[in-house]
């Protein structure tokens, strides 16, 4: 295997060899409601049908699967917010050793429950990923196991490698590749496996509050963030390493960007146009795709929707978020006069509008109301943004003796 910042098609090769049996193929599907509203032909590289519902299966078992035999029976641990822990406990099991897996205090629950279910034994420590790390080279170092790193790697990079054969496979003629980076393993493996297709463009992206490789790319040297704030937890790093930067930057230039905001949009297009239930890293590349979508014009565009293990809560506030974003949803304070039929001329606009009101609180002891008006708070849902507007627009029109307020 080759060291670190050399990893290869062969090496690529060699992984998919080793893996046969072991992880099998995932599906590339075409989207034709994204790609005629984007312009360009949309496939999605579904990593959530995997075991574990995410890609990191495939490295973290390639990792261990390359194991000595005395390796495995001295066992494995791992530092993980949740994926690459799932994918060391998956590996582990199936090849039967121990795995400890530690987890952030602030893993989602689904995720922790996930790689307990697994058999790992799990160990929380730390506020971060970086956190968890330090304390699991501690644990590796006092008890003799062997560290299986999410990405700085090379058997974890090759393994990574396999999806980008796979889509070479199923779509010979793809021009664009896009996928996440955390911490750089998924999109290095995909360089790798493009290895003879200088054409096809190979596209990182990072959320905008945790984008530590973007800067490390634009300022050549590696860099580390304050904090990493970004909902989508499989790739919320602060550290962008100099091995993993120039294993990119051999390939690409610069990655592209998108706010929570737009990734939860995503997740909302995804599950609704789509079908697919993609968490905020696995959803990330179709933000970056609408965000840049002139960019992208009349190509044909291989998405990594890299996994879908994403909590229901959080998923509950990501829908509203992102219904939100999109004038799906808005929330509107309306001050009527305080006589009888205010509140049912209020319905009956809406209701000529063809609005659904999702919530009304009537409060007459709000302090912003004067003596002679009385506030409506209500939640509503609209078809989009353009109906979103006209309904304010007929709100203001009705009650300009009044006042109307928007909380978008």
């Amino acid at each position: 295997m080759a060291k670190l910042g050399q990893v290869t098609l062969k090496d690529v090769h060699a992984a998919e060899l080793a893996l046969k049996g072991l992880v099998g193929e995932t599906p590339l599907v075409g989207c034709s409601w994204l790609s005629e509203r984007l312009a360009c032909e949309v496939y999605l590289k579904l990593e959530t049908s995997q075991p574990i519902g995410a890609f990191k299966i495939r490295g973290a078992t390639y990792r261990i699967a390359s194991l000595t035999d005395g390796e495995r029976a001295r066992g494995v641990i791992a530092a993980s917010a949740g994926n690459h822990g799932q994918g060391v406990a998956w590996g582990a099991r199936k090849l039967g050793c121990s795995a400890v897996i530690v987890m952030p205090k602030s893993a989602p629950l689904m995720k922790l429950a996930n790689v307990k279910a697994l058999g790992a034994e799990v160990v929380q420590e730390g506020e971060s990923y970086e956190d968890a790390y330090a304390v699991a080279q501690e644990i590796a170092a006092k008890r003799g196991l062997v560290y299986v790193h999410a990405y700085e790697d090379p058997h974890v990079i090759a393994g990574q490698g396999v999806l980008g054969l796979e889509i070479l496979r199923q779509l010979p003629d793809v021009q664009v590749v896009m996928g996440s980076v955390g911490g750089g393993g998924l999109m290095a493996g995909i360089c790798a496996a493009f290895e003879l297709h200088p054409q096809v463009e190979i596209v990182g992206c990072q959320a905008k509050g945790a984008a530590p490789m973007a800067r490390a790319l634009e300022r050549g040297q590696p860099v580390t963030l304050d904090s990493a704030a970004t909902f989508a937890d499989g790739i919320a790093v602060r550290k962008a390493s100099e091995p993993m930067r120039k294993l990119l930057a051999a390939r690409m230039a610069k990655l592209l960007e998108a706010d929570d905001e737009a990734i939860a949009g995503a997740v909302v297009t995804l599950m609704e146009r789509a079908k697919v239930v993609a968490e905020g890293a696995g959803a990330l590349p179709l933000a970056c795709l609408k965000e840049h979508v002139a960019r992208f014009k009349g190509k044909k565009v291989a998405l990594i929707v890299s996994g879908g293990n994403i909590d229901v809560n959080l998923l509950s506030r990501i829908l509203d978020l992102g219904l939100i974003r999109t004038g799906r949803r808005i929330r509107v304070n309306v001050f009527l006069p305080d006589r009888p039929g205010s509140l049912n001329r209020l319905t009956q606009i809406l209701a000529n509008e063809s609005v659904n009101v999702l919530q009304a609180i009537h409060d007459r002891n709000e302090p912003a109301a004067s003596l002679n008006t009385v506030e409506v708070a209500l939640t509503l849902e609209t078809r989009g943004r353009e109906h979103a507007d006209r309904v304010i627009a007929v709100l203001e029109q009705e009650y300009t003796a009044s006042k109307v307020i928007v909380a978008r």
